[in-house]
């Protein structure tokens, strides 16, 4: 029985795992660059380092102890605020 829900508790363990890989998708890129050029730049250069992040994981064999995934969520938060950012602009 304690088998059992040791191999319940490990599924349960690598589909978390998996959510977390499939959710890390890179930051959208949605702000139209004839309105608003610099935050559609600063939006773009944000996926590049969204890229670099993940390359630096996958050359280190993932061994990063959660700080590129810590850094990946910020990019991604940056990049929603600009979008914000652009989004009042149009506004006034």
């Amino acid at each position: 029985m304690r088998a059992n829900a040791s191999l319940r508790a490990l599924f349960v363990l690598a589909l978390l795992c998996v959510g977390v890989v499939y959710a890390q998708n890179r930051p959208v890129q949605d702000v139209n660059p004839d309105r608003h050029p610099n935050l559609a730049e600063a939006q773009q250069l944000i996926g590049q380092a969204w890229d670099k992040v993940d390359e630096a994981q996958h050359a280190n064999d993932w061994d990063m102890h959660g700080h590129a995934a810590k850094a990946r969520d910020l990019l991604d938060q940056a990049s929603r605020e600009i979008g914000e950012a652009a989004r009042d602009a149009n506004r006034h």
